[in-house]
């Protein structure tokens, strides 16, 4: 096997989280259980992603398919990178030093303001990630059989 293209397209946590959830309703639909391998992974990951402090296992979760071109139209003065926007996307940052961890070279890149904007242009578009209950995160353990999420 040859690749062709390397890295053809980024996705980001909620775009795999929606084709894996997807992927297990089509399974339920069918009445047919996965091979148990991809079971495995798929009820792993989908925990992981419902498992606080991820921005996904916020309950009910405030991401939408358009999220994530609004996002990067918004962001597009700031000129950052695809990864950069992908990180911010999965991240979520909160604050001027979460943003830090998302941005290379933050502070010479941008004024204070400017990180900020950013700030806020996330919490609009992605809304603000409040704290999550033990009890809800305990509701990410899922399996492709069941169709709980």
């Amino acid at each position: 096997m040859k690749i062709l293209e390397a890295q053809n397209a980024v996705l980001t946590n909620y775009e795999v989280y929606k084709h894996l959830t997807e992927q297990r309703e089509r399974y339920a639909q069918d009445k047919r259980r996965g091979p148990p391998n991809l079971e495995t992974v798929v009820r792993e990951i989908l925990q992981y992603f419902r498992t606080p402090p991820n921005p996904l296992s916020q309950n009910p979760i405030t991401y939408t398919p358009e999220c994530v071109a609004a996002l990067v139209e918004r962001l597009r003065p700031y000129s950052l990178s695809k990864a950069e926007v992908v990180m911010l996307f999965n991240l979520r940052p909160q604050s001027v030093a979460n943003l830090n961890t998302s941005v290379e070279e933050l502070e010479e890149r941008f004024t204070l303001e400017q990180q900020e904007a950013i700030i806020e242009i996330v919490v609009d578009v992605l809304g603000r990630f409040g704290a999550v209950d033990s009890e809800s995160a305990a509701e990410g353990d899922v399996s492709m059989a069941n169709g709980a999420s």
